[in-house]
């Protein structure tokens, strides 16, 4: 399936607004392959409002978020019951907060993970605020737990972080608790599916790694590498054409433009 356009979010977990264009906020950039723009939202409570408006246009689109859409094997079967990617999304959606001007509770939910998993699985938190059940740094001994630190697709490509990290550099885990109540919600509209497990909706959500573009982000020269990297990655995307096929369990795949 070919796609009238493609959208990429640079997404964010930031706790309190942004009032002006800055790196890590939120970015959304879209390209019809003639016309592009790139768009920032100080809150995610505006961002998501702009995607749902995307969606109601009637448009066959690629939507790319840049964190995981699912966890390493395990997490979503201890939390849910059920090993799916959707389930851990509801999951989610049933428990984060997320008020009008980014004010959320992403810490205290990934303790209350921390206590069902019975060890410190996620870390990462600011030094000066005391939750417990949720260290600074990591502690977790993921082989005793019997789950893996990584996903099958963040071993195949170095440099990407694990689920299970909040905070830090390069750190995805606050932005994918932030997020995937999102993908729930939007996944939830008419015509909407998910790469890789259904890509066949009007609408597609995918999984996408902004940093396989870096050196071309560099180049660029923008003083907010944010903006140059949904540009750039929404142009490289929509230059793929077709999706290709891939893993389809319940940790989910990274869709990167030239790269199985």
């Amino acid at each position: 399936m070919t796609f009238d356009r493609v959208i990429v979010v640079d997404w964010s977990a930031a706790s309190r607004p942004h009032p002006t264009p800055r790196k890590d906020a939120v970015w959304i950039g879209v390209t019809d392959g003639k016309t592009e723009a790139q768009e920032f939202h100080s809150t995610r409570a505006s961002a998501e409002t702009r995607l749902q408006a995307l969606v109601a246009e009637g448009r066959r689109d690629l939507i790319g978020f840049d964190f995981p859409f699912g966890a390493p094997l395990g997490l979503a079967h201890r939390l849910t019951g059920t090993e799916t990617a959707p389930a851990l999304w509801a999951w989610l959606a049933a428990r984060i907060t997320d008020g009008p001007r980014n004010a959320n509770n992403r810490f205290q939910v990934a303790a209350e993970m921390n206590r069902t998993l019975g060890a410190p699985a996620f870390w990462g938190r600011p030094a000066t605020w005391d939750i417990a059940g949720l260290p600074t740094r990591k502690l977790c001994d993921y082989k005793t737990l019997g789950l893996d630190e990584h996903r099958a697709c963040e071993k195949k490509w170095p440099g990407t972080q694990p689920f299970w990290k909040l905070l830090g550099a390069g750190s995805v885990g606050s932005q994918a608790l932030m997020g995937l109540p999102v993908i729930h919600r939007l996944s939830q509209l008419p015509g909407v599916t998910a790469w890789p497990w259904d890509a066949t909706g009007r609408v597609v959500l995918a999984e996408v790694w902004p940093s396989v573009l870096a050196p071309k982000v560099r180049a660029e020269a923008d003083p907010i590498p944010d903006r140059a990297q949904v540009k750039l990655l929404a142009r490289a995307l929509w230059a793929m054409g077709a999706l290709p096929s891939a893993p389809s369990d319940a940790e989910g795949w990274i869709l990167t433009p030239g790269r199985p």
